[in-house]
């Protein structure tokens, strides 16, 4: 244990010592050194060396925590976690030229394309540290073909959920609007750009966004209306940081209006005191609160929010939204974070709610503090 701990030590005054001297410019150490104390105990607690996977932890979330520990070594400019990939289930099948994507994903066409997200970020790290990412690349693009071909006419268009056909929602689609936009950028293939634009189109007009600004689940497959299920948070992000990489490929700035209008009323109607609140924290009187899934949606709107702004590059943008990054910091450091640095589900205040405590809440915690740590106040 106090290896452990020296380890943690050592390791966030090396952040501190980075930021200060400048390698990593405007960001904010203090968010930045919680985020790598979070990422140690993530990997420490819940990180299974022997099969590569997180204990009670699902494909899209094991995905979502990769991306992270990559995501927060680009920001920083740290190797603590450079051997983590290949080691990973993912990580494994994406350097296995021969893996069934088919059979590994089930027909899941949104885990689908949280795994491109992470084989990207992955190949990000390895290439600005002069490794060798074109496994990943190829991986990913092998995974957007599956998912582009679930395109079809019902309902207007759109990605299915599944390939049961049974579902067409918000969230499949948006990332597939960030997958298509942010593939362009990263390959300049022209069918890429077609499918972002004729998502988008299709999207901002299937009724799924609601008079609030608001994106519900999804449609209701027999009258293709809105559904009115519940407005997550991560849906109201994915779809910013889709329309950032479009705009960044097509420098339409009524994108960025689009997506603002999302992002704002995420902050008018999903939050409590500043502080994002889905509505599964409020714990019902049968104790029913929110799933594995859900513990982790806070924290991909606030990673969404910074790969918009990192799209965007616009310092009236980024001022926007760097009070309320701030604030989400805050919440998991003051509220949700405990002593040995694990984060809880519930950020908005202290014993309300009922907090859970799993690799998906800990990776929503991680990748709040990452964000701020980049685009929050210092």
């Amino acid at each position: 244990m106090a290896l452990i701990k020296l380890f943690r030590l050592s390791t966030f005054l090396a952040v501190i010592a980075a930021l200060h001297a400048g390698v990593v410019g405007r960001q904010c150490a203090r968010a930045l050194g919680n985020a790598t104390l979070v990422a140690n105990q993530l990997q420490l607690h819940y990180y299974n060396d022997s099969t590569g996977q997180y204990n009670n932890g699902e494909l899209w979330t094991d995905a979502n925590s990769l991306e992270d520990l990559h995501n927060l070594m680009l920001v920083t400019g740290n190797d603590d976690y450079h051997n983590v990939a290949d080691s990973s289930y993912i990580g494994k099948a994406a350097l296995d030229p021969y893996t069934d994507w088919t059979k590994l994903l089930d027909g899941s066409n949104d885990d689908a394309q949280w795994i491109i997200l992470a084989l990207w970020k992955i190949a990000d790290y390895k290439t600005a540290r002069d490794r060798d990412g074109s496994a990943y690349i190829s991986s990913a693009a092998k995974i957007y073909d599956i998912v582009a071909s679930q395109w079809d006419d019902t309902c207007g268009g759109g990605v299915w959920w599944s390939t049961d056909h049974t579902y067409k929602n918000a969230i499949t689609n948006e990332l597939f609007l960030l997958t298509s936009a942010a593939g362009y950028l990263r390959t300049n293939n022209e069918t890429y750009l077609e499918n972002a634009e004729k998502e988008w189109t299709w999207l901002s007009s299937s009724g799924m966004r609601g008079s609030s600004g608001l994106f519900n689940d999804g449609l209701e497959l027999e009258s293709c209306q809105n559904n009115g299920q519940t407005t997550w948070t991560y849906n109201q992000a994915v779809v910013a940081s889709g329309l950032g990489a479009l705009y960044a490929a097509t420098r339409n700035t009524s994108l960025l209006d689009q997506a603002e209008v999302s992002l704002n009323a995420t902050i008018s109607s999903l939050t409590y005191n500043g502080i994002l609140r889905e509505s599964c924290d409020l714990v019902t009187s049968d104790g029913t609160t929110c799933d594995h899934d859900q513990q982790i949606f806070k924290g991909i709107w606030t990673k969404h929010v910074q790969y918009y702004l990192d799209n965007v590059d616009d310092t009236s943008r980024i001022t926007k939204y760097s009070d309320f990054l701030g604030y989400q910091h805050s919440g998991v450091v003051n509220y949700a974070m405990n002593p040995a640095y694990d984060v809880g589900s519930v950020w908005y205040a202290t014993n309300k709610g009922g907090s859970q405590w799993s690799p998906e809440a800990s990776t929503s915690g991680l990748e709040a503090l990452i964000s701020a740590g980049k685009y929050g106040p210092c």
